[in-house]
This record gives structure tokens, C-alpha cells and sequence, in this order.
């Protein structure tokens, strides 16, 4: 029975902590991308002024 607490212990919070990690980081990559996404418009609409072509 100790045994399985200290694994649970052990193990436990390096998840706890991934858990974490993931949720923080993963709200800053989908603004990240949404930023990304908008400058990619912004710089196709510029070429696009400017009369070069735009391939994706």
C-alpha cells in the first residue's frame, strides 16, 4: 500500500504539472495563431495594393 502511494505521489505531480502547462500554453498558441492568421491577411491585402500576385 505505501508502494502505491509513493508512485501516486511520484507520478502525480509531474501530471499535475503537464495538465498545467498544456492549459496555459495552449490559450497563448491559439492567440498566437489568430495573430498570425491576421498578419497573413495584412500582408496579402498589401500585396495586393501593391499589384503583386499572392499564392498561398
Amino acid at each position: 500500500m505505501d508502494e502505491l502511494v509513493t508512485l501516486i505521489g511520484n507520478i502525480g505531480f509531474p501530471i499535475a504539472v503537464s495538465v498545467y502547462l498544456l492549459t496555459v500554453f495552449g490559450s497563448k498558441l491559439d492567440r498566437m495563431q489568430a495573430s498570425l492568421d491576421r498578419l497573413a491577411d495584412l500582408i496579402q491585402a498589401a500585396l495586393r495594393i501593391n499589384g503583386s500576385a499572392v499564392t498561398p
